[in-house]
């Protein structure tokens, strides 16, 4: 099993910046794929970044201004986000799937986080 620990979410204004972390404990490995994915109020589960065997990818609507990065050593998972947008407000989910490569489907990833709530007012 392996645990995951969102924080770091809050209200900001357009153009603002936020840091998300995500805290991975129990049967974590360094080849796993992490994750973030956003789902805002009435919309599907939607990728955000991912980190895997492959490098980093992100969704086309955060290119450029989210950054996604990994500290193996310690098992944490991070969201550096600049240049937020209101169209950014949702609840961000940290993810690990038991895979080198991430699914780009959320339905098949095997592990989530709670959620922390980012709310971007313009």
């Amino acid at each position: 099993q392996v645990q995951l620990a969102e924080s770091g979410g809050g209200s900001v204004e357009a153009g603002g910046s936020l840091r998300l972390t995500c805290v991975a404990s129990g049967r974590t490995y360094e080849w796993m794929c992490m994750a973030w994915f956003r789902q805002a109020p009435g919309k599907e589960r939607e990728k955000v970044a991912f980190t895997d065997v492959a490098g980093t990818t992100y969704a086309d609507s955060v290119e450029d201004r989210f950054t996604i990065s990994r500290d193996k050593a310690v098992g944490t998972l991070y969201l550096q986000m600049s240049g937020l947008k209101p169209e950014d407000t949702a609840m961000y989910y940290c993810a690990a799937h038991r895979s080198s490569h991430c699914p780009e489907d959320s339905k098949l990833i095997h592990y989530w986080g709670q959620g922390t709530q980012v709310t971007v007012s313009s």
